[in-house]
C-alpha cells in the first residue's frame, strides 16, 4: 500500500488518540465543573490551566514539526504567530472589559493612561469575537503568506532561513514594545474580565478552554499526520532531502513549502489564541527569539518528524520548566541548555525514539519465543 492510501491513523492509535481527548477534553473539564472544590478526583484550577496552556504548547510544538520534520524548513521565529494570534484575540478580551477597569472608561486602562481619546482604527470591530477570531487567522495567515513568499521564492534556506525567521520576531517584539503601536506596549495586555460575556475565571470558562485545547491539539496532530501520508507530505519530504533533483523532476518547491508554511502559521494563531484566555496575559515578551527557540527544543527532544514526538516533548520540558522555575529558578535555563545538548548529542531521534527501540525490542523477544 503506498503511503498516501494509508489511513491517516490506525485503529490502535485512533483508539488511543480519541481516548486521551475524552479523557483530557471531557472527563477533566466535567470533573473540575460538576465536583466541589476540594473533592478528591476535581482537578485544581492551578492544573487546569497548567495542562491547558501546554496543550496550546503541544500544538505550536506539531505545527513547527510540520515544516522542520517534513520539509526541512527550521523556523526560529514561530512564536511571532502564536503571539499575534494571542494579541488577535487578547483585543477582544480587552474590549469586553468595558467599564470594570481601573479608570471606568469605555477604552481600554493603557489607552486612557496614554490619554488616547478615541480607539485606532484597527481596533475597530474587536468588540465582537467572530471579528477577533477572524483577525486570528488572517493577521498571522497574511504575514506568513508574504513572508514566505519572498523567503522562499529568493531560494533563502538553511542557517540562513533559521536567521531571518529569528530577525524578523525579534522586529516585531520590538516593534510591539513601542507604546504608540497601540498594543499596550510593555505591559501588553492583561487584567480580563469576561469572555462570551460570562466570567473569565469562572470554572465552566476555564473547563471550556481547556476542552478547547485540547480539541484544537488533537484537529492540529489529525491535519497534520494526513497532510504527511498524502502525496503532498511525500513531495515535502522529498524537498527536505534533495530540493535540486524534486526541480530537475519538474516539480516548482515553492507552493508546496508556502502552503506548509502558512498552515503551520494558522495552527500556532489559534493556539495563541486558547492560550491568552487561560494564563492572562499576552505582552511582547512572547515574540522574544528565545521563545521561538525553545518551541525548537520541545521538537528536538521529543523527536523530530514523528507528530506524536513534538506533543511528548512540550509536555515533557513544560512540566519540567513547571518544576524547576519554582524550585530551582536560577538552574532552570540550565536545565534547558543540558537538556538539548543531551538529547542531540545522545538521543538524536528525541524520546520517540526510545519508545520505538523498545516497542522494537519487545516485538523481536515475542517474535523468538
Amino acid at each position: 500500500m503506498t503511503p498516501w492510501n494509508r489511513p491517516v491513523l490506525a485503529r490502535r492509535e485512533w483508539a488511543a488518540a480519541l481516548g486521551l481527548l475524552m479523557l483530557i477534553g471531557v472527563l477533566a473539564p466535567l470533573l473540575h465543573v460538576l465536583l466541589p472544590e476540594g473533592a478528591a478526583l476535581r482537578p485544581s484550577t492551578y492544573l487546569v490551566t497548567l495542562v491547558g496552556k501546554i496543550l496550546c504548547y503541544a500544538t505550536v510544538a506539531v505545527a513547527l514539526d510540520l515544516i522542520w520534520g517534513f520539509a526541512g524548513i527550521l523556523s526560529l521565529g514561530h512564536g511571532l504567530f502564536f503571539a499575534l494570534g494571542g494579541y488577535m484575540f487578547g483585543m477582544y478580551l480587552m474590549r469586553q472589559i468595558g467599564r470594570d477597569g481601573s479608570y471606568g472608561a469605555d477604552l481600554p486602562d493603557f489607552m486612557v493612561f496614554l490619554d488616547w481619546k478615541t480607539l485606532p482604527w484597527f481596533w475597530q470591530g474587536s468588540d465582537q469575537w467572530w471579528w477577533a477570531m477572524l483577525m486570528v487567522l488572517l493577521v498571522p495567515g497574511l504575514l506568513a503568506l508574504v513572508f514566505g513568499w519572498f523567503m522562499f521564492r529568493s531560494r533563502i534556506k538553511g542557517v540562513y532561513l533559521s536567521i531571518v525567521t529569528q530577525a524578523l520576531t525579534y522586529a516585531a517584539m520590538l516593534l510591539f514594545f513601542r507604546n504608540e503601536t497601540g498594543f499596550g506596549g510593555n505591559n501588553g495586555f492583561t487584567d480580563f474580565k469576561r469572555m462570551f460575556d460570562l466570567p473569565i475565571t469562572s470554572p465552566g470558562m476555564r473547563a471550556g478552554l481547556l476542552a478547547a485545547s485540547a480539541l484544537w491539539l488533537f484537529l492540529a496532530f489529525v491535519l497534520c499526520r494526513h497532510l504527511v501520508r498524502s502525496k503532498f507530505g511525500r513531495v515535502l519530504e522529498a524537498i527536505r532531502d534533495a530540493e535540486a533533483r524534486v526541480m530537475f523532476l519538474g516539480y516548482d518547491p515553492v507552493p508546496y513549502k508556502l502552503v506548509a508554511w502558512v498552515i503551520s502559521a494558522l495552527l500556532c494563531a489559534v493556539a495563541g489564541a486558547l492560550y491568552v484566555p487561560q494564563v492572562g496575559i499576552i505582552n511582547p515578551g512572547e515574540m522574544s527569539p528565545a521563545n521561538s527557540i525553545e518551541i525548537a527544543v520541545w521538537v528536538a527532544v521529543g523527536g523530530r518528524g514523528t507528530l506524536i514526538g513534538p506533543v511528548i516533548g512540550a509536555f515533557l520540558v513544560n512540566l519540567a520548566k513547571s518544576f524547576f522555575t519554582q524550585a530551582f529558578p536560577q538552574l532552570w535555563l540550565f536545565f534547558l541548555g543540558g537538556v538539548f545538548v543531551l538529547v542531540t548529542l545522545a538521543l538524536p531521534g528525541g524520546v520517540i525514539s526510545l519508545l520505538k527501540r523498545r516497542s522494537a525490542d519487545e516485538a523481536s523477544s515475542g517474535g523468538g519465543k
